[in-house]
């Protein structure tokens, strides 16, 4: 059977150059994507910024991100409010995981178009 290499999300951005900023600010590298994209890489996470809304759509739209400590990133997306005052933060709080009767910490942002990024600190992994 054929393999899958590499996926690519599309991510609605209301405005452009505000959701360019707001990633970078996070701490994503942006690099020139074509036909009205920037492509948006932190880590093992890559993602095409499009200059493109729909309100339905993004309003929709999340990204379940594992991470290695939720309350890091919490704090990083808190201290972007100012600059990006229509962003919301939720604080770190913990979830039941089903699947294994663990415990993980989840915290959300939701950008500057309205997309949700739901941070997950697997209960395995240790914070900072």
């Amino acid at each position: 059977m054929a393999t899958i290499t590499s996926a690519r999300v599309y991510v609605p951005a209301r405005d452009f150059a505000l959701s360019q900023r707001f990633y970078k600010a996070l701490g994503f590298a942006l690099t020139p994507g074509w036909g009205g994209t920037v492509d948006c890489e932190l880590g093992a996470m890559r993602f095409r910024l499009q200059d493109y809304y729909v309100a339905d759509w993004a309003g929709n739209f999340m990204f379940v991100l594992g991470v290695d400590d939720a309350q890091a990133w919490y704090d990083r997306a808190a201290a972007l409010r100012d600059e990006f005052p229509t962003i919301r933060v939720t604080p770190p709080e913990p979830v039941h995981d089903d699947r294994d009767g663990t415990t993980d910490v989840v915290t959300h942002v939701v950008d500057p178009s309205g997309v949700l990024l739901v941070l997950v600190q697997d209960s395995t992994v240790s914070a900072g």
